[in-house]
């Protein structure tokens, strides 16, 4: 099975159609952009680019981290965690565990033996490790590391899978204070010059064999929201970004089977009110503001580590894992209430716009809409286009051949729909509206290992690899 925990893993805005100032200026200031819809128009956005061509400045990335860089005006800020000794090494695309139990069972290993092995090749545990947990910023115009600011050194908080870091969490902004969610440590608040503000320590909880965490923090005016989905007590929370102080705290009761979650939460703003939409094991839940549960959808995969988003007060949510017959897609409409899941055999209600349960999730990458098409890309490299409207299947295709290996989530402008590859590369795809078959128009290669969602910011895109941070522009 393809390991769930790449999660790349926080102010949000309403979303729709249109695109915000937000997004054509240098502020991206959350997971995924503003509306955590991650799209733009610039005409002098870039379309092609190498490791040489059309490169602005690169920056060294000390450490190992798959958060996402953030924005605000001259500020670019990063997570990454450094330590003792090499950290194991991440795998490209699927997990081959069951090739490998079989080669071990072979050599005459006992199942309890195999998987031991298994666990001490693909897991980083805490009595193996010494871990500093980083904040960097960077400078936007040259890609100076202004600062660094350590946040936690010691022992993991608990262990990860090779794919994933101790630092997937991305930071998120409000202009005055970068604040950064660290799962298993707590929340961090600091200024633009690097000045502490407050820390607020959170209890570290055990996650489903040891894979790790990664759901980034949301921040809405002066609250931040966090969502942990964990194996011991799952729940979601507010904090002051003032203060650090903890407003509320809700326990979640999610898929009694699966119980760890990855997913980054979601606060929806439409015409009816603003809503925290979370997603989890086998369900979608919304609260109020103040913690209160909205509503929630069931019949959710097993594996939650999408994000929600919104389009014209239409919520979309995504979950699954490439061996489940269960990855649906899903369209809510706005002013839902208690229970909202349709009935086994149907696909939609009141509030549910459209379902499609068995082909159309993704498990890793979160979908993007952009000129009215909803382009959803799956891990293993399949891309297609709906209409977001009604759910139906303009086209599907392999990205390209040999392209099977995708963990960032797809982003779009000036007509086209980006998707960066594990191996670095990054695939330009028509985005014409109108358009009803699939286009391949380019191949931007960095060579360099990639699982993060980059970030838009003027004329500029910002990509993170796994050793490096690219600025990518247009030459003059």
């Amino acid at each position: 099975m393809r390991t769930c925990i790449s999660l790349i893993l926080g102010a949000t805005l309403v979303a729709g159609s249109a695109i915000t100032a937000a997004q054509t200026t240098a502020q991206w200031p959350r997971f995924r952009g503003p509306n955590s819809n991650p799209i733009a128009e610039n005409a002098n956005l870039p379309v092609s680019w190498s490791k040489t061509e059309n490169v602005e400045w690169v920056a060294d990335v000390p450490g190992v981290g798959w958060s996402s860089p953030v924005v605000w005006g001259d500020r670019v800020f990063l997570t990454a965690a450094t330590a003792d000794k090499p950290m194991k090494p991440p795998s490209q695309g699927v997990d081959f565990s069951n090739e490998y139990l079989a080669e071990l069972r072979k050599q005459g290993l006992s199942a309890a033996e195999a998987n031991k092995k298994l666990y001490e090749r693909d897991r980083e545990m805490p009595d193996e490790i010494v871990i500093s947990l980083m904040l960097y910023c960077y400078d936007l115009e040259s890609g100076k590391q202004l600062w660094a600011r350590e946040m936690y050194t010691g022992r993991p908080g608990g262990g990860r899978h090779s794919k994933n870091s101790f630092a997937s969490e991305t930071p998120t902004t409000d202009g005055e204070r970068v604040y950064v969610y660290l799962t298993d440590y707590g929340l961090f608040a600091y200024d633009f010059t690097g000045k502490p503000m407050w820390t607020t320590p959170l209890k570290a909880h055990a996650t489903t064999r040891d894979w790790g965490t990664g759901a980034s923090a949301a921040l809405h005016k002066d609250r931040l929201f966090v969502l942990n989905d964990n194996e011991e007590q799952s729940f979601v929370a507010a904090f002051d970004t003032r203060t650090g102080k903890e407003l509320w705290r809700t326990p979640r009761t999610v898929q009694p089977t699966r119980k760890s979650g990855w997913s980054t939460p979601f606060v929806w703003e439409h015409r009816a009110r603003t809503e925290l939409v979370t997603l989890g094991p086998g369900v979608t839940i919304s609260y109020s503001l103040d913690g209160a549960e909205l509503w929630r959808m069931n019949r959710m995969g097993g594996y939650a580590i999408q994000s929600p988003f919104a389009w014209n007060d239409v919520l979309y949510v995504t979950s699954g894992a490439g061996g489940d017959d269960n990855r649906p897609i899903v369209a809510i409409r706005a002013g839902g209430s208690g229970d909202i899941t349709p009935p086994a055999a149907e696909t939609s209600n009141e509030y549910v716009a459209w379902y499609d349960r068995a082909a159309g999730g993704t498990y890793l990458p979160t979908p993007v809409i952009y000129r009215n098409a909803l382009f959803v890309l799956n891990d293993k490299g399949i891309f297609s286009r709906r209409n977001p409207e009604t759910g139906e299947r303009i086209y599907q295709s392999r990205v390209a051949p040999g392209a099977a290996a995708f963990t960032a989530s797809p982003w779009a402008y000036n007509g086209h729909v980006f998707v960066l590859s594990e191996e670095g590369d990054t695939f330009v795809i028509d985005a014409s509206e109108g358009n009803r078959e699939y286009r391949l128009v380019r191949t931007n290669s960095l060579d360099d290992f990639s699982m993060a969602t980059p970030a838009i910011v003027g004329d500029r895109l910002l990509i993170r690899t796994q050793h490096h941070l690219y600025s990518i522009r247009n030459h003059r």
